[in-house]
C-alpha cells in the first residue's frame, strides 16, 4: 500500500489525538468581558439648598467595599427642602431639572441600575421635630417625584446628627487614604495609618467626631461601620452653643453687659475701626443666651455701637472666659480622658486662614489673624470676593479652635492634609461621599462573566498543529482531484486517438 493511500487515515489519527490533548490541557477562567464602570446619585437635603452628587466607581471592590469617586454636582435652585413644607409637591418639581442634568452625564444603559438616594439633614431633622406631620408629608411627595425618574430610587431619610457626621468622618479618612493606599503596583494594600478625627464647626454647633479605639469605652450611642474588612466604632460629642453664630452672640451679650455704661463697646476679636449697631435682643435670641437676673439687663430695643480694637491676647482671654462658663459642651474642657487623635478642622475660618497665609503654629496664625488692620481686611474681602461683615467674626472662630487646641486636642493644619481633603469638592457635603461607601460594604459585589481559556503558549502550538493538519487535508484533496482529472484527461485522448 502507497504512501498516499495511508495519508487520510493517518490525518484522521492525528485529529482524534488533538481533540484528547485539548480534553487534557488545564483551563483557567477568563472575564468574557472588561469590568464596567458603575454610577451613584446622592441628594443633599441641607438647610439652605439641595445639591446632587454623581460617584463613579468600578464593579470591583476593596476588601468587600467599594473603591468610589465623585464626578461632577448639580446645585438645585431654590431653598432647601423644608421651605417646601406649605407646598411639598413643589420640592420634587424644582429637581427635576438636575435629575435631567443627570440623566445626560449617565450612560442612558445604566439608568435603571444607578441607585438614587435622599438624606435630609439640618432643617429637615427640626421640621420633623416640630411638625413631624408636614415633615413626613414632604418626604412622601418628594419620593414620588424621585421614584417617577428613571434611576433606581432606594429611598429618601432624615439623617441623624451622629449619622451625618459620621459619614463625614468616612469620607475625610477615605480621601486621606487612611482606610487603604496604592503600592507600587498599582494595587490597594492596607495603609498602617490610624483615623483622623474630624472637628467641624458650623453656625450653630459644634461636632467632635472620631473612632473609639478601644470597645469597652465606646459610648452606647456611637455609629458602628463596616468598611475594607474592618469595624470602626465611630462617636460624635455634639456642641449645640459653640457654632460660629453662637459664640458670637454670647461674646457680645458679654461685652454689653460689661461696658454697658460706655459709649462705645470694644470686641477685640473684630478688626481695629471696625463697627457696627447691635440691637440686644438679637444676641439674646436662641436657646444659648446667657440667663441670669433679667431685671438688670438692657431693654430688648435698646441699640449698642460696638467697634473692634483688634486684640488677639483679648480676644482669647474672652473665649477662654466663654468656654469656662458654658456647661452645654463640658467635655470640650473637662474630660478626663481627651481621644488620642489627630483631629482635622473643618471651618470657614480655618479655610481662610489657610488662603491668606498657611501657618503651622495655630497661635501665631491667630494673632496674625485677629491682628489685621481694617486695610488687610477690606483688601482680603476684594480678593476672596466677599464681605466684610462676613469675615469680621473669623478671628473669634480662630480664636476658639485655638483654646480647644490648648485643652489637649491635637489640631491638624498641615496644609498637604487639607489638600488632599479639598478633592472632596464641597467639604460641607462630604457625608454624601461616606454615605456611599457605607452602603457599598454592604451591598454584593457583581460577579463577572467568564470563559474557559488555555494558556497562550499551549494555544499556539495547538494552532500550529490545526493549521498542518487542514493544509495537509486540502493537499491531499488537491492532489486526488488532480490526479483524477490527469486520468480523465488520459482516457479522453486515447478514445479519440482510436478513432
Amino acid at each position: 500500500m502507497s504512501w498516499r493511500e495511508l495519508l487520510p487515515p493517518w490525518l484522521v489519527i492525528l485529529a482524534g489525538l488533538t481533540g484528547i490533548v485539548l480534553l487534557c490541557v488545564s483551563t483557567k477562567d477568563v472575564p468574557l468581558t472588561p469590568l464596567g464602570t458603575k454610577y451613584g446619585l446622592v441628594l443633599d437635603a441641607g438647610p439652605s439648598h439641595t445639591i446632587l452628587f454623581i460617584y463613579q466607581w468600578s464593579t470591583t471592590k476593596a476588601n468587600r467595599t467599594g473603591v468610589i469617586r465623585e464626578c461632577s454636582s448639580c446645585a438645585v435652585q431654590g431653598l432647601g427642602l423644608s421651605s417646601y413644607s406649605d407646598s411639598p409637591q413643589k420640592a420634587g418639581k424644582s429637581l427635576e431639572p438636575c435629575l435631567k442634568w443627570a440623566q445626560k452625564e449617565i450612560p442612558a444603559e445604566q439608568h435603571s441600575q444607578t441607585p438614587l438616594y435622599l438624606g435630609a439633614t439640618t432643617s429637615m431633622r427640626e421640621l420633623n421635630l416640630t411638625h413631624p406631620i408636614l415633615s413626613d408629608t414632604a418626604l412622601a411627595d418628594l419620593t414620588v417625584a424621585l421614584k417617577s425618574s428613571p434611576f433606581d430610587f432606594q429611598g429618601a431619610q432624615i439623617l441623624p446628627s451622629p449619622n451625618k457626621e459620621a459619614f463625614n468622618w468616612v469620607a475625610v479618612n477615605y480621601v486621606l487614604q487612611n482606610f487603604f493606599k496604592y503600592d507600587w503596583r498599582g494595587q490597594l494594600v492596607p495603609s498602617g495609618k490610624g483615623m483622623a478625627g474630624v472637628l467641624s464647626v458650623g453656625g450653630t454647633s459644634t461636632q467632635l467626631t472620631y473612632k473609639v479605639e478601644e470597645e469597652s469605652q465606646a459610648p452606647e450611642d456611637g455609629v458602628r461601620l463596616q468598611l475594607y474588612g474592618q469595624t470602626h466604632k465611630v462617636y460624635t460629642h455634639h456642641c449645640p452653643c459653640h457654632g460660629t453664630d453662637q459664640l458670637r452672640s454670647r461674646l457680645l451679650a458679654t461685652l454689653i453687659q460689661d461696658q454697658r455704661s460706655a459709649q462705645t463697646v470694644w470686641n477685640p476679636c473684630w478688626p481695629l475701626t471696625y463697627s457696627q449697631e447691635v440691637q440686644w435682643q438679637s444676641v439674646q435670641a436662641g436657646p444659648c443666651a446667657a440667663g441670669g437676673d433679667t431685671r438688670h439687663s438692657p431693654g430688648p430695643e435698646e441699640v449698642f455701637n460696638i467697634s473692634g480694637s483688634s486684640n488677639a491676647t483679648a480676644c482669647v482671654g474672652l473665649v477662654q472666659g466663654l468656654l469656662n462658663s458654658s456647661s452645654s459642651c463640658s467635655f470640650l474642657m473637662h474630660s478626663p480622658s481627651k481621644p488620642r487623635t489627630r483631629f482635622l478642622v473643618i471651618s470657614e475660618a480655618m479655610d481662610f486662614m489657610r488662603e491668606t497665609g498657611p501657618s503651622p503654629d495655630l497661635g501665631q496664625a491667630v494673632d496674625r489673624l485677629c491682628g489685621m488692620s481694617i486695610k488687610e481686611w477690606h483688601q482680603l474681602a476684594r480678593e476672596s470676593q466677599r464681605s466684610l461683615d462676613s469675615l469680621a467674626d473669623y478671628c473669634l472662630t480662630s480664636a476658639f479652635i485655638f483654646q480647644l487646641s490648648t485643652k489637649g486636642y491635637t489640631l491638624d493644619l498641615d496644609g498637604s492634609v487639607w489638600t488632599a481633603f479639598q478633592k472632596m469638592g464641597d467639604t460641607s457635603s462630604g457625608w454624601t461621599l461616606g454615605y456611599l461607601l457605607s452602603v457599598s460594604s454592604s451591598t454584593p459585589q457583581d460577579s463577572p462573566s467568564f470563559l474557559k481559556g488555555i494558556d497562550s503558549g499551549v494555544w499556539s502550538l495547538l494552532l500550529i498543529l490545526f493549521v498542518v493538519l487542514l493544509t495537509g487535508s486540502f493537499m491531499r484533496i488537491s492532489y486526488r482531484v488532480m490526479v483524477k482529472e490527469s486520468s480523465f484527461s488520459n482516457r479522453t485522448s486515447s478514445v479519440f486517438a482510436d478513432h
